[in-house]
Order: structure tokens, then sequence, then C-alpha cells
């Protein structure tokens, strides 16, 4: 297990003084978190970056990736619907790029769980991340943005018959998937797609879960050799696509090429992404009102714009989060190692059988913040 340098005290206590003065709860969260769990809540593609383990009972554990999905599980144990909870502690990855060394290190972050208020829960969160990563004494820091749901409502104002628009978001977060959208390629389906396939296609991934598990419920089915909802999903989705035809037109796939290419100055960005509205784009309109509200409120909170950069094409690779992402970066440390991150999960709540609220968080890495630190 590799390790972290440590950092000296009084760093420390910079890094964290901005979490102790948001009027948080501390909580910790289990080491160990159901693999299974993990993997349907972050996707598969997460696979590769947990250290796996097994656990007394032969099932597959992994140590925390990080403490979201274990403190949003005790906010609904809890029974509460409105919360805000800090925690510091050790989370433990695979390193990226293949290396397979597993890491160790330190994360101070915070969940906020309540009704979705919206911009100015976003900044106050990002605002907090920024504050914290400054703290540590770097002054190569910049404040990247995205938004999940922004392309959402990009997509909708596009008028995409509903199970091709349902199946381009999907593939957002899939790099894979969106570029064999965008180059015009189906997936070949075996005969036999049926009207459960064609359901699930025109649902958003998490619905579409939530209506397999139904379904298992009210039948009594048990599935068979561990195959976890978000795997039959993907597959019987797979299976329908050639029989939705629905595929974006040249002009359609202009018009997402050019929106995922915008990367600029949060207002010049915003802009851009206006001028390819498509002929419905009245949820988009509300989306970048959205976006001038959280502006404002991240600038009055103490972010530096002039250090601020929105980049439509950015996402995560948790596949939980639903809204506004951000990451705090270091030009020393590069893209790969972010000083800080979070965003909103709004549908992470219901997910995991809490009732629907709204939920944003974030985290920061004290020894990437550091000055003197690298990790």
């Amino acid at each position: 297990m590799r390790l972290e340098k440590a950092i000296p005290a009084t760093a420390l206590e910079a890094i964290r003084a901005p979490f102790l003065s948001a009027g948080a709860q501390a909580v910790d969260s289990p080491v160990l978190q159901p693999l299974s769990l993990l993997l349907d809540l972050s996707g598969e593609s997460m696979r590769a970056r947990l250290f796996v383990v097994q656990g007394d009972g032969g099932e597959e554990l992994a140590l925390r990736p990080d403490f979201t999905i274990g403190v949003a599980r005790s906010h609904i144990e809890a029974g509460v619907e409105i919360g805000r909870y800090a925690y510091e502690g050790k989370a433990f990855r695979v390193a990226p790029v293949g290396s397979g060394r597993a890491e160790e290190f330190l994360q101070i972050g915070l969940e906020a769980f309540g009704p979705p208020e919206g911009p100015r829960a976003d900044a106050e969160v990002a605002a907090l991340a920024w504050k914290a990563s400054v703290a540590g004494g770097r002054d190569d820091l910049t404040l990247l943005l995205g938004d999940v749901s922004l392309f959402s409502a990009f997509v909708d104002s596009l008028d995409l018959a509903p199970p091709l628009a349902a199946r381009l978001k999907r593939a957002f977060s899939h790099p894979r998937l969106l570029k064999a959208e965008l180059e015009g390629e189906v997936v070949a389906a075996p005969s036999g797609s049926g009207k459960l396939a064609n359901l699930l296609a025109g649902l958003p991934e998490a619905e579409a879960e939530e209506v397999l598990r139904e379904l298992w419920t009210m039948t009594g089915v048990e599935p068979v050799g561990g195959r976890r909802p978000a795997d039959i999903v993907h597959r019987l989705i797979a299976r329908s696509q050639a029989q939705d035809a629905g595929r974006l037109s040249e002009s359609e796939i202009a018009a997402v090429r050019g929106y995922l290419s915008i990367s600029d100055r949060p207002r010049a960005a915003l802009a851009a992404v206006k001028g390819l509205s498509g002929p419905k784009g009245e949820a988009l309109q509300t989306a970048l009102a959205a976006w001038d509200s959280r502006l404002a409120a991240l600038i009055e909170l103490g972010a530096d714009e002039a250090r601020m950069t929105l980049s439509t094409g950015f996402g995560r690779a948790f596949g939980y989060y639903d809204g506004v992402l951000f990451e705090v970066r270091s030009a020393a440390l590069g893209d790969e190692r972010p000083v800080a991150a979070g965003g909103r999960y709004d549908g992470l709540v219901p997910r995991l059988g809490g009732k629907a609220a709204g939920a944003v968080g974030c985290m920061v890495r004290p020894a990437r913040a550091y000055l003197g630190g690298g990790e």
C-alpha cells in the first residue's frame, strides 16, 4: 500500500478550517463497503480503481474509495430529511493508468442533504473546496466546472425522439458510447428484443434499474450468477438500440460535437452553449439562468473568477453524479491528480432507498493541497 507523505500540522489545520466553520456534523463511514453496491452506483469502469477484499462470509467488499456513498447511507439510516456532514479519514484506491499500485490517502470533505436548494448550495460547496485548497499554499490552482444536467438540457433542446435522447444522455458519462453515437454507430441487436428492452431504453439508467428491481420483487425472481441490475439493464438497452432506429442527423452530430468542445471562462462558455440551442430550448434557458446565479454566488463566496473554466465535456468517473461537477486542479500536479473535487448527486439517495432529496458534496486531499506535497 502506497502511503502519502505527512504534511505539517499547521498546514493540515489551515486546510481543515473551512470545513470546521461549515456548520456540519462530524461523521465517519465504514472502511469496508459492499463491492456490488459501489459498482451499481459508480459504474463498472470503477472496478479497476477499487481495492477489493473478501469478507468473512465470502462476499466481495472494497475498501472505501471515498466517503460519499457511506455518508449517504448513514444519512438515510438516521431517518432525517436534512443533514450536513463533515468527515476526515483515509480512503483507498488503485492508482490510475494501469499502475496496479494501491493508494491510501487522507480526505477531508462535506456532504449536504436536503431540499434541492439549487445554484446557491452548489456554489457554497464548490467555494468551500476552493478555500480549503487555497489554504494549502499553492498559487497555481484553477477551478474546473462542468454540469451533467446542462448536457441533458441541451439534448432536450434538440427535440430528439425520446429513446434517442435518453440513450445520448446515458452516453455522456461513457466516452466509448458517446463516441459511437457521434460516429453514427448502432450496436447490432440479436433477434428477440422485446417490449421490456424498449421500455428500459427510454428511461434514465437509474430509473431503468429500479424498474428491473421492482419486477424481480413482484415476480419473486432471483438473479443468477451474481448479475447486477446495471449489467442487465446495459445489455437489454444494447439489444433494443437497433430496433428504436434512432440516430443523430449530421446537423445534430455537429451540434453535439460543438457543445462538447466548449471550454472557456464560464460566461463565454455559457454564451456559446446558448448559441447552439435547438428548437426546444426552454429547459436549456432555465439551466443557463441557474448558471448565472451559481457563478454570481461563487464569486460572492470567494472563488476567483479569473481562475475558473467551464468545460461542457467534463465528466466524472463516479456514475452517480447528475448535476454540477467541479475539480480544483494544480498546474504542478496535472489534470489526473485533482486537489479537490465534488458535485451534485440528487439521484443517489433514492437509489440507496431513501426519500428524494437534494445532495451535493466535496472533498479535498490535503497532501495535494499542501504546497510542499505532490501526492
